[in-house]
């Protein structure tokens, strides 16, 4: 049964305390007498927290006849939700979706209005206490001010969780705070790599989180100033290496890059002729003359080779011209 507090003909029975769980929903129960037989007028049904007569008001609806429904005025975040029926002597609500600020002392108030204008409220209200299941809220490694490392582990629920940190060796160097309904436990130095596991554990449940650990050695000075001196090096060969081209190019070598690349000159050669009238091919000069146009530089100021030139051939030596083409031929198949 539960608890009653009376006063000239009016009652209330509420719990003393209630339990709810965290991400879940309660119902806080309300039922009330009072001493009037009938009653069909406007009534007001009201839930504060934290203490009666002036405490906040989370909750509000108001019906106005007996047939029609408690319309809903105030409802705090919309959490709270009427579930039992005023004109039935019952006020309970269901607070959705608990979080810790719920956690608290809730009064129930019921208010008749027009010619009785009555109204009582509980006194002592119900005490709500809100669980929880562990859950690591973070867990983390960092560095002390001696350039040692130390891992964190933090954890909330209700009960308050115990915390255990398993892993590589470790020293017994620890140390817990706690704050609400968080803990928090420290491995003040850290000297071994590997995977530091954090366990929760209460009435309600356990939950872990890991972090893993390892220390990147830095490489000596002397090779990281061997690695600057070798980058230095090719960066330099580098840049030698182009400007040796410019110059060798830039001085009109491209004749001599030519002469040392027969196949080079011959399939030039073979790419230039068809613009050549059949009937210019026969110079005494021949090929010779041909190549010669093909590796002539430009005039002064530019840096590459220029485009061969029309070369005229005149009629003789037709068989000579051939020969020669076939030479170069051969020496580009052997």
């Amino acid at each position: 049964n539960l608890p009653t507090e009376n006063s000239n003909g009016w009652s209330i029975q509420v719990p003393s305390d209630a339990t709810g769980e965290i991400g879940k929903a309660v119902v806080l129960p309300c039922t009330f007498t009072h001493p009037h037989k009938t009653y069909d007028r406007t009534l007001t049904a009201i839930w504060r927290i934290k203490e009666p007569y002036d405490g906040m008001v989370v909750f509000k609806c108001v019906t106005h006849s007996l047939n029609d429904l408690c319309k809903t005025a105030v409802s705090y975040k919309n959490k709270y939700k009427l579930i039992g029926n005023p004109r039935h002597n019952n006020l309970s609500i269901k607070i959705d979706n608990l979080t810790w600020s719920d956690s608290n002392r809730y009064f129930c108030r019921v208010e008749f209005s027009g010619d009785l204008h009555d109204k009582y409220e509980s006194r002592t209200g119900i005490r709500l206490h809100l669980i929880a299941a562990p859950r690591i809220v973070n867990i983390t490694i960092g560095s002390n001010q001696d350039r040692t490392f130390r891992a964190r582990c933090t954890a909330e629920g209700e009960p308050l969780p115990s915390l255990t940190w398993t892993g590589p060796l470790f020293s017994n160097a620890t140390s817990v705070t706690s704050l609400n309904h968080q803990i928090t436990k420290e491995l003040r130095s850290l000297t071994h790599d590997g995977k530091y596991t954090c366990t929760a554990v209460n009435s309600h449940g356990r939950a872990e989180g890991a972090v893993y650990f390892y220390k990147f050695k830095a490489a000596s000075s002397s090779v990281i100033v061997i690695l600057m001196f070798v980058t230095l090096g090719i960066k330099v060969l580098v840049l030698l290496a182009i400007l040796g081209i410019a110059v060798f190019w830039r001085a009109g070598m491209c004749r001599h890059l030519f002469a040392f690349i027969p196949f080079a000159v011959f399939n030039q050669t073979v790419n230039y002729l068809p613009s050549v009238h059949f009937t210019e091919w026969f110079n005494p000069h021949g090929i010779i003359s041909l190549i010669s146009q093909m590796a002539k530089p430009k005039q002064r100021g530019q840096g590459t080779c220029s485009r061969p030139q029309r070369v005229r051939l005149t009629q003789p030596t037709a068989l000579r011209f051939r020969a020669q083409v076939d030479r170069l031929g051969f020496m580009v198949q052997h």
